[in-house]
This record gives structure tokens, sequence and C-alpha cells, in this order.
């Protein structure tokens, strides 16, 4: 479908993927809803792309991917991609910070700002969505099913634990804040996941999660503890 108000993605990724196996493409596009409608009658199918090869319908893009012998999304498969994508990005724009202020990445303060961006990031992931957050959040954390509106609070206490840490200022709040939450947040996925031995995903990175409840949620928490701890015993 190629019309003013859409442009079909899948589409132009069935094309793109032909022409890469190295197919000569005939591309018809499909320019009105009408031409739309009579196509999909016609062939009795319910959505487009079609790819034909040889005079035989493959079907649409998942099809097409089928057809080739490639691996397909699984939708409810658990992945650390996101909280990797995290880490990676806190840490290119902590040794980025470090360089510009003090000419190379690799300083102590680069590992500050290495955990309050991450901090930061995290809690923006989850402000995205933060009620569908915090009805994942519920499931797990041990205050919150006590509380429920420090599920709310939550990202809100790690964003400006985070700005605060990265900033060097008022740690009067930012060091008990992170101590706080990244406590009860290390207790609480230790509990859930080693000791009542549960498969659920992490809200880490927001609502929409598919990263396991683990290592790496737990990871967060700690850093947070150990960031609290660090700015508490480093000189001034």
């Amino acid at each position: 479908m190629m019309m003013d108000k859409h442009i079909c993605p899948y589409g132009l990724k069935a094309l793109h993927l032909l022409r890469s196996k190295g197919y000569t493409v005939d591309d018809r596009w499909l320019t009105t809803r009408e031409q739309t409608d009579a196509f999909k009658a016609e062939h009795g199918v319910k959505t487009t792309p079609q790819t034909f090869i040889d005079g035989r319908r493959i079907g649409g893009h998942d099809d097409l991917r089928r057809h080739f012998g490639l691996p397909l999304p699984d939708p409810d498969a658990v992945s650390y991609v996101p909280v990797l994508a995290v880490f990676a990005a806190a840490g290119a724009l902590a040794m980025a910070a470090s360089q510009a202020a003090f000419g190379t990445p690799l300083t102590l303060r680069a590992a500050e700002w290495f955990v309050s961006f991450a901090m930061v990031i995290l809690a923006m992931l989850k402000l995205q969505d933060i009620d569908r957050f915090a009805t994942m959040f519920l499931g797990y954390d041990l205050l919150a099913r006590r509380w429920v509106p420090y599920a709310r609070a939550y990202p809100f206490l790690e964003f400006a634990a985070g700005t605060l840490m990265a900033a060097r200022a008022l740690d009067w709040i930012s060091i008990p804040v992170a101590l706080f939450i990244g406590s009860i947040g290390a207790v609480s996925v230790f509990y859930a996941v080693y000791v009542q031995k549960r498969d659920i995903k992490c809200a880490c990175v927001g609502g929409s999660s598919r990263v396991p409840l683990g290592f790496v949620s737990l990871s967060e928490n700690l850093a947070m503890i150990a960031m609290a701890l660090w700015m508490l015993a480093r000189p001034m």
C-alpha cells in the first residue's frame, strides 16, 4: 500500500529483503482503498503486502522470511537487549562527559556518571507509561505491595536521585533516596527470583519490558546502593 497518508512499512521491508536476495522485483503499488480491498478479495488475503515468486503466492513479510529460512521475532520472548542498551548509552555519555571535562574518558567521575545517567534513563523509560510500569512493579516489589502509591513514586525518586548524583548536588537527599529504593528493590528482586523462584518480567525499563526479573534487575538496585555508599565515603 502506497497512499498519500499511508506507506506500508512491511511492503518496504519485503521489497528490501527480496532485492537483498538477488531478485528483480515487479513492485506493484496499491494506491487507493478500493484497489486494496479488491486485491485482498481477489487473492483471499487479509493483509498486504503479498509476495509472489514465479507465480506462486508466498504471503506477507513474515511469510517471506519463513520462505528464506530467516528467524522471526517472538513477541513473548524475554530479552536483555533493552537494559543493555540503557547501560551502553549511559556508559557512552559518561565517557563523553569525562572526556569533555577532564580530557580522558576513563575517570572515577565517569564511573559515577555512568551509574547516575543509567538511573535517569531507566527512570525516563518508566515514566513514559507510569501506570503500566506501576502495574508490573506491583507484581514483585515488597513495599509497593503494602503501599500502592510507592509504585508510582518510584520512577520519580529514581530520576531525582540520579540527577542530583550526576550534579553532586544535595547529597543529603540523593544518598538516602538511592539507598532506600535500591535496598527495597534488591530485597524484592532477590526474594521473588531466588526465594520464591518466580518467572516474571522486570519493570526496570518500563511496563512493556520483556527483560526477565533476575540478575540484571538486581544489578540495577545494587548499583544504586553502591553509588550511594561511594558518595558517603568519597573525599569531598
